[in-house]
Parts: C-alpha cells; sequence; structure tokens
C-alpha cells in the first residue's frame, strides 16, 4: 500500500510555503520602515491557501462573462497587497513598525504551529514503518 503524503501532510506544507513567503515580505516592510514612500505590502493568507487548495484539487471556475474577475489572474489569488495604512507617514513612507512586528511575530507563530504538527505526522509514520 503507497502512503500519499499530500494526504499525510493535508494542507500544512502549502501554509508553510506561503508562511515563508510571507514573513520575507514583512521582514521587508520592518527594514523599510524609515525608507521614506516606501509602501508596506503583505499577503492575505487565507486566499492564497484557498486558491492553492482550489488548483490542486483541480476545480475549475467557469468564466461567463467578461466582467468577471478571474481566480487565475495572480494579482487577486492572494499574491502581495499593499497595506492600508492606519495613519500613513509625511513622507509617504505607509509602514506602522509595531503592526508590522506583531504580524511577524504572530506568522511566525503560526509557522512554528505548522511546522510542528508536520513533524509529528512524519514521527508518526516512521513509528509506524518500523512496527512501534
Amino acid at each position: 500500500m503507497a502512503i500519499s503524503f499530500d494526504k499525510v501532510t493535508g494542507f500544512h506544507e502549502q501554509a508553510l510555503h506561503i508562511r515563508t513567503r510571507r514573513a520575507e515580505l514583512l521582514a521587508n516592510n520592518i527594514a523599510n520602515a524609515d525608507t521614506p514612500g516606501f509602501k508596506a505590502r503583505d499577503i492575505d493568507f487565507k486566499a492564497m491557501l484557498s486558491a492553492q487548495l482550489e488548483q490542486q484539487k483541480g476545480m475549475v471556475v467557469a468564466k461567463t462573462d467578461d466582467q468577471h474577475l478571474s481566480l487565475n489572474d495572480r494579482s487577486l489569488d492572494g499574491q502581495a497587497m499593499y497595506r492600508n495604512p492606519l495613519q500613513p507617514a509625511i513622507d509617504g513612507n505607509t509602514v506602522d513598525s509595531q503592526s508590522e512586528i506583531v504580524e511577524y511575530t504572530r506568522n511566525a507563530m503560526d509557522f512554528q504551529s505548522s511546522f510542528l504538527f508536520l513533524n509529528n505526522r512524519f514521527k508518526g509514520l516512521l513509528r509506524a514503518v518500523k512496527g512501534e
């Protein structure tokens, strides 16, 4: 009987990839907090994960009118978007350092949760293979 790693890992593998990309964007925002004119960017994690899971399932959404938005449009499926600041700086920078640090920390905790889940799944598989 073959083991399907897609069934074992669930969506956590995709979640790790998305969280890694989000960590890069948030770290870039924090690093550019004092750069005049820099625009903070972020990823809509839920939208991006949903799009990847739908793509993995092979779901196709019909576009019956030219006015409909396409789910295959990369700008709409959860890629990096500009963040609207609560209080923009005079120099045009939209980074709020405190909220970026909070989002980065929350993202790191979520990454760690998914990583621990995957690690425990693989430990369970290893025990099953060994017959423990």
